[in-house]
């Protein structure tokens, strides 16, 4: 039935007319169409394909949990190593180095460093969202609850640095949309508002529930309230561990401590909670359960927080002083003074030293089991039966719920919507004065062609400028979305055309509506109406390609240069600057894809045809059809313009979702490390066979029974005795 649908759907699209490239386009972009409407939903990956549900996050009675009930999850990690080669992989720098520790539920675990140490490459590579490349290498341990983790067979959060929000929405509308996105379970809308409510008050947003979220052009809510918006969003589906990447920057004092105190209290409600943080005041040091330091990749600490680390520190002869804070003291620590050649050499012997100390007993102190090879394959295939992200509610109600935010974004946006008509208005009156009151000698023919060519350019440009301008922002929303499996692109893309036809047809009529009387253009009520739909395709098709454009490049920046580089190079094509039988035959097939080209054909062919013009000599010209006959457009329709427009608009959309689909985040897999790269693990028996105590020290050896578990040790290997490490300024 499919197979039928889509034959008969390609016939008709190649019936419409036109030959060469215009049937190819049309061809490929109706077979890339029926792809997008009946795609499926997120795919499993191909080991969690066919996994037994028995092993998802259930409950005794085999359902979902929804609100609240949380799967307890430890994370241990071992041994990890991360490398980035250059480009001519002369140079290896190491990211991490040999990294170990452990998260428990119910604890906050707070990655700390100075800058460039690795703390979101770490916390990155926990949550699988380090980002791919050839050049990078990662290797490793990591187990989930006792058990390897390929893929994250449990429900986690990531919340990043930047906060990311359709800014026209409020607080309460943006999580009443996730959460019907992400939890189609709850059909009830009372159900589903008490959900909300219940996020709002545990998140302390009650107060801003109904403040639109704002961005710089719009004032919304605070800093602060973004970010626990953010964690709001990521709560949704009870995640068991929500990962943060330094949630306080950009926030001040009070608004950072508001922040902390919620994770610490999501911590409390039983997740785990990992984040990494660069240097927090006093209080906020104060809500941390356990720490990790690092310093250039490589591990110093990793353990309880609190007192344990300072009187860790202090048996190596630095101790922290009195009413300073401890979260500076230990920045100070492991930093590198690169103030003078003598404080770079002294300091990074001490960070050595400490790095090799900690090194020496890092195995006793977070682990209390080894972690071995034959563990990690034997439960590989266990962990890896159901993956993360399940397909959510049906095509139809993904289409509706993203329509309905689409068309709230797009009519709210009062400032752009704004911009747009005064630029449509303005540079209507501006062109209406230069064209001012056009007759019908002969060298108006030459200004009505200039005038539609600028109307064409004009239309176009102010429709691509905007959509380049903020699509890269909106498609990092969309593949985390995506990400998550709340909707597929399909829907997405659908429901952004719908949601831009009332709104973006506004602006090309305003537009026409002002220029078309003053410029007195074919005096027709009818051929008005032409024009203004010429335009109003015309400014959709340049939209999409705002799209594809926005889909291609990855930053604002590059999709501002690339876009209006390429209407450019349609303009030249585009039959008033060049004409298409001198066009040259490698450059012929640019016209056929030039939506200015397109355009202005439509506008010459609307404003010429039945014209009559002036004439004194049997040269001149003496009707419209005679001067497109000059400009090639002779024996063309006002259709066949029109469905050339919809073909490029059809397959820009069709080329959006393949790009979407290409360039979506791809992540670093952890590679288990070689047997020789593991470093030992003291075992739970002593150490008292005949060969050991030979080999020993005359030292009693030492035994995981006589260390007690995330404990500093008593017996530490000794380094040299440094003298007492004073934090820069204290007296």
């Amino acid at each position: 039935m499919v197979q039928l649908g889509g034959k008969k759907f390609g016939q008709m699209v190649l019936g419409f007319g036109g030959s060469g490239v215009a049937q190819a386009l049309a061809a490929v972009a109706a077979a890339l169409l029926l792809r997008l409407l009946s795609g499926p939903g997120p795919a499993l990956s191909p080991e969690t394909e066919g996994g037994d549900d028995d092993n998802d996050a259930t409950d005794d009675k085999g359902e979902t949990p929804i609100s609240g009930k949380l799967v307890p999850v430890t994370i241990r990690w071992r041994n990890i190593n991360c490398s980035l080669s250059d480009k001519s992989s002369t140079s290896i720098r190491f990211l991490l180095k040999n990294v170990s520790g452990e998260a428990k539920p119910g604890r906050l675990l707070a990655i700390m460093g100075p800058s460039g140490s690795g703390k979101t490459t770490l916390l990155n590579v926990l949550a699988g969202q380090l980002t791919a490349s050839p050049r990078l290498h990662l290797s490793g341990l990591l187990e989930v609850n006792g058990n390897s983790s390929p893929n994250k067979a449990y429900k986690f959060a990531y919340v990043r640095q930047e906060d990311l929000f359709f800014s026209q929405l409020t607080v309460r509308e943006t999580l009443s949309l996730a959460a019907e996105l992400q939890l189609p379970e709850i059909s009830s809308a009372e159900a589903r508002l008490e959900y909300v409510n219940s996020l709002l008050f545990k998140l302390g947003l009650v107060s801003c529930a109904d403040t639109i979220v704002g961005d710089a052009k719009v004032r919304g809510v605070s800093g602060g309230e973004k970010k626990r918006l953010s964690l709001a969003c990521e709560l949704i589906a009870s995640p068991s561990v929500i990962f943060a990447d330094e949630p306080t920057t950009g926030l001040d004092a009070f608004q950072a401590e508001k922040v902390m105190e919620t994770l610490r209290q999501l911590a409390q409600d039983g997740h785990t909670v990992i984040c990494s943080i660069h240097q927090p005041r006093g209080s906020v040091y104060s809500k941390f359960d356990d720490i990790v330091l690092l310093t250039e990749g490589a591990l110093v600490y990793a353990g309880p927080a609190h007192d344990e680390p300072l009187a860790y520190f202090s048996k190596f002869g630095y101790h922290c002083p009195a009413h300073e804070n401890p979260a500076e003291f230990l920045a100070d620590l492991i930093s590198i003074d690169y103030s003078s050649a003598e404080s770079v050499c002294s300091s990074q012997k001490r960070v050595d030293a400490l790095v090799e100390s900690f090194s020496q007993q890092s195995s006793l102190v977070l682990y209390a089991t080894p972690i071995t090879r034959r563990e990690v394959f034997n439960n590989r295939a266990k962990f890896s039966k159901k993956s993360r992200v399940q397909k959510k509610g049906g095509w139809w109600m993904q289409f509706r719920l993203l329509l309905r935010r689409a068309w709230m974004q797009a009519s709210r946006d009062g400032p752009t919507n704004k911009v747009r008509a005064r630029m449509s208005i303005v540079s209507a009156i501006i062109f209406g004065s230069v064209f001012w009151r056009m007759g019908r000698s002969q060298t108006s023919i030459q200004d009505r062609m200039g005038l539609l060519q600028v109307a064409a350019i004009n239309t176009a440009m102010a429709a691509l400028t905007k959509t380049v301008g903020v699509f890269p922002k909106e498609r990092a929303i969309v593949n985390r979305e995506h990400a998550k499996g709340s909707y597929t692109l399909g829907p997405y893309l659908l429901s952004k055309l719908l949601a831009e036809i009332p709104v973006g047809a506004a602006f090309p009529l305003m537009f026409g509506a002002v220029l078309y009387p003053m410029a007195r253009l074919h005096p027709a009520l009818s051929r008005f109406g032409k024009f203004c739909g010429i335009v109003t395709v015309e400014s959709f098709a340049a939209s999409a390609m705002g799209l594809t454009v926005g889909a291609m490049v990855p930053t604002t920046e590059a999709a501002m240069a690339v876009g209006p580089s390429l209407m450019t190079v349609f303009i030249v094509f585009g039959g008033y600057y060049v004409n298409a039988e001198n066009t040259p035959i490698i450059f012929r097939w640019i016209p056929h894809i030039s939506l200015i080209r397109w355009a202005f054909q439509g506008l010459c062919i609307n404003e010429f045809r039945g014209l009559q013009f002036d004439h004194q000599h049997s040269y001149d010209i003496q009707n419209g059809e005679q001067a497109l006959e000059r400009i090639s457009f002779g024996g063309s329709h006002i259709r066949d313009t029109m469905i050339a427009q919809s073909r490029i608009l059809l397959f820009l959309y069709c080329t959006t979702y393949l790009l979407l689909q290409k360039n979506k985040p791809k992540y670093q897999q952890l590679e288990a490390a070689p047997l020789d790269e593991i470093q030992p693990v003291v075992q739970l028996e002593p150490l008292n066979t005949e060969q050991d105590e030979q080999n020993q020290p005359r030292e009693p050896p030492v035994t995981l029974n006589q260390v007690e578990l995330n404990q500093p040790l008593e017996s530490s290997p000794p380094i040299d005795q440094a003298p007492e490490f004073v934090l820069e300024g204290a007296k």
